[in-house]
């Protein structure tokens, strides 16, 4: 008898998990308190408009195809890819720059503003591509049980050039000047939740998935990826419950036996979790077999939260691009505010995605729709109507600026979301957008473990494990809490 396993999420790592281990012959099940697959990658349809809820940016492209060809496929069998160009535009206080896909072009616009720096640049890609490898094919598939795991030569000949010990922003100030070159190389590292002054230097293989690799876009939108993953799934028998959420998870002795949902109890042979690592700990296992302690949760360093705006826009928008960022107002402020003095910020730097501008098939005709994204710190009080309308305005006023249109009066549409949803939709820990800030201080080992210490047969998998947030992070996360509770159920059979 085939063995049983249930996996507690559908988001990226629940869906690739789902895939792996079906593939091995396990009965597999999948609980989702949502309606849907997706997780915070989830799909808002409303007047013909469809939003992605979560990511909007497809880079790494490589690390997708690879999860596709582990399965016979390519990510063409399922969504139409193209690559942006350019690849976004930033807008500074006095214009903007879009930056082009071809490296050469942007070589050329480093060195009109600072002599010299498109040889930095080639140098910098250089090592940054090293690092791509090194960290996305060695570091990124282990689990992070164990420093065990890194013991081989060459990972340990690879440890001096990862640049470990300093930081990404030391790194870019040793190769340019000019401070604009300086925002946009450190700009990758802000999806993975920290400041540069606090993200190592390996973290310059971002700018080599951005510069190199590019900027991409499934036509029809990010959702396009989940529904691949969903299709690949069910084809290989797994089983989905949506609007089911998980209670509870049944221990008897050392062991997870099953759940308890919201509509009965079910048996399994080994759970996989990879629903917020902290809401599993923490409300679904009794105390006695939690691996970490409160205690533990509130020294972790954690990405920020963010207000979403989801905006259905009665005409089109010129002036914008597919993706588009307004550095238009003191950085350094706008960090403190996340990192160092938590505080509702008094003027955001914030993302736009215009989705439409590429695809038509995500907004009515002659329609646009908008995607804007405004960090902000965990834990802040107040996440109520008034203030998010307020920063809205903010938004829109700075949009007017930029486009000449006033679009406060074409909102078609509008849904927002902020901390407090992401609490009460996706049990994020303080209300957190990415999971853990990859410091050095939570990488690897220093994560919160894949496989639990006190109950043999329990797995994680996810934005708050190895190896960290993101798309990719996510698919690999799955394959790799996939590959561990694969040799436990073997050892059953």
């Amino acid at each position: 008898m085939a063995k049983r396993i249930s996996i507690i999420g559908s988001g990226f790592a629940g869906l690739a998990a789902s895939c792996f281990l079906a593939r091995e012959g396990f009965e597999v099940e999948v609980f989702e308190a949502l309606d849907g697959p997706g997780g915070r990658a989830g799909l808002w349809e409303a007047e013909d408009f469809r939003f992605d809820m979560g990511p909007s940016w497809y880079w790494m492209p490589d690390i997708f195809e690879r999860f596709f060809q582990r399965f016979q496929h390519q990510p063409s069998d399922f969504y139409e890819l193209i690559r942006l160009n350019p690849s976004y535009r930033i807008f500074w206080e006095d214009g903007f720059t879009d930056i082009p896909a071809d490296n050469k072009a942007l070589a050329a616009l480093f060195e009109s503003w600072e002599p010299g720096s498109s040889k930095a640049l080639q140098q910098y890609l250089k090592e940054a591509a090293w690092k791509y490898e090194v960290g996305m094919k060695k570091f990124a598939y282990k689990p992070g049980l164990s420093w065990m795991e890194f013991m081989d030569r060459d990972v340990w000949q690879a440890l001096g050039k990862l640049d470990l010990l300093h930081s990404i922003h030391h790194h870019v100030a040793r190769h340019f000047n000019h401070p604009r070159i300086r925002q946009i190389m450190e700009f990758p590292v802000q999806f993975l939740g920290a400041l540069p002054q606090e993200t190592p230097a390996l973290y310059s293989l971002m700018n080599y998935a951005d510069i190199v690799l590019g900027t991409w876009y499934p036509m029809g939108g990010i959702y396009r990826v989940v529904e691949a993953l969903y299709a690949l799934a069910q084809a290989a028998g797994v089983k989905f419950h949506f609007g089911t959420p998980v209670q509870q998870i049944r221990i008897e002795g050392k062991k997870a036996v099953g759940l308890v949902t919201s509509k009965g109890e079910t048996n399994a042979d080994a759970v996989l979790a990879t629903a917020d690592y902290h809401h599993v700990e923490q409300q679904l296992l009794p105390a006695e077999v939690r691996q970490y302690r409160e205690t533990y949760w509130q020294t972790r360093q954690l990405s920020p939260s963010c207000l979403l705006y989801y905006l259905g826009i009665n005409r089109r928008v010129s002036g914008l691009l597919h993706h588009n960022l307004f550095f238009d107002a003191d950085f350094d402020r706008h960090a403190a505010e996340i990192y160092k003095n938590p505080a509702w910020p008094s003027r955001p730097l914030f993302y736009v995605c215009a989705p439409s501008i590429t695809d038509p098939n995500v907004a009515p005709p002659g329609n646009e729709n908008l995607f804007v994204l405004i960090p902000i710190a965990v834990e802040l009080e107040g996440d109520d109507e008034p203030r998010r309308e307020a920063y809205l305005q903010q938004v829109l006023n700075r949009l007017q600026r930029v486009t000449g249109i006033d679009l406060s009066g074409h909102i078609r549409y509008c849904k927002t979301l902020g901390p407090r949803d992401f609490v009460n939709r996706y049990h994020a820990y303080k209300g957190n957008a990415y999971g853990l800030a990859n410091t050095l201080r939570q990488t690897a080992v220093l994560k919160p473990r894949m496989r639990s210490k006190r109950v043999e047969n329990l797995f994680f998998a996810g934005q708050l494990t190895a190896p960290g947030p993101g798309m990719p992070a996510a698919l690999i996360s799955g394959e790799l809490a996939a590959t561990l509770a694969t040799n436990y159920l073997h050892k059953l059979l």
